[in-house]
């Protein structure tokens, strides 16, 4: 497959999982908790499902790696090129009934994010970006090219994880620097503001996971931003523990 048709095959599962995402939000579903304490329900487990499923069937050579499959003690090792999925992104607030979640696809190639496919089940908004060729949206309307904007005079829209919007690091990071508001919001959903030109700037100052990442640091690149480390060196996979250290999202 070209890496177009990639990134259709992985935007044609995101959309299926998100659907079945809002099925199982329809009809009610119980919340568990795994090892770590974190919450995972049944929509993670159907949706991750669908999607590996999916990719092995299609992409046999490439190595699926899967938040909930990780969680469950499969070990897959990194290589020149994988996926990076994660069926569920924003599970604690989906369990709490907000609309902040998304569905991540994301393919790396020798350790960076070079395509990714996000939706958001709540709002029916599907994110796609593959580097070199830009990046789109899709939603009510026809799918449309996407750029993420230039700082406006007035200054940034920053975004910060609802879980973590206090973060004593925040706000020293952000000091001289001209900030025209500041927003809580949860999951992937953020990369896509800021791709689509709505936010300029996510620090992101706690833990995260490489299929946290993955589709949308690749869809903000293919939009014409960056995510990096706060130093500004890249933010790369293929990490021994799929663990990724503070990083910056940011638009033009």
């Amino acid at each position: 497959m070209t890496d177009a048709e990639l990134l259709e095959l992985a935007a044609g599962l995101a959309r299926r999982a998100a659907d079945a995402i809002q099925a199982v939000r329809r009809a009610g579903f119980v919340v568990d908790r795994k090892s770590d304490e974190s919450p995972v329900t049944e929509a993670d487990r159907v949706a991750e499902a669908l999607i590996v499923e999916g990719l092995r069937a299609a992409t046999p050579d490439i190595p699926v790696v899967a938040e909930e499959e990780v969680a469950g003690g499969l070990v897959t090792a990194a290589c020149p090129a994988f996926w990076l999925v994660d069926p569920l992104d924003g599970t604690r607030d989906f369990a709490k009934g907000r609309d902040e979640y998304a569905v991540c696809i994301g393919l790396v190639r020798d350790g960076r994010a070079v395509l990714g496919a996000l939706v958001l089940p709540a709002t029916g908004e599907v994110f796609g970006g593959l580097l070199g060729a830009g990046a789109w949206k899709e939603d009510a309307a026809p799918r449309r090219a996407i750029r993420c904007r230039t700082a406006p005079p007035e200054g940034l829209t920053v975004l910060a994880s609802r879980h973590y919007a206090d973060d004593p690091r925040m706000g020293p990071f952000l000091a001289g620097r001209p900030v025209a508001a500041r927003r809580a919001a949860s999951s992937a959903l953020k990369f896509c503001r800021v791709a689509e030109g709505a936010a300029d700037l996510y620090p992101r100052f706690g833990t995260t996971m490489e299929w946290d990442t993955a589709a949308g640091q690749a869809l903000v690149e293919a939009a014409g931003g960056a995510v990096t480390l706060v130093d500004g060196t890249p933010l790369r996979y293929g990490k021994p523990d799929w663990r990724n250290p503070d990083f910056v999202c940011s638009g033009a």
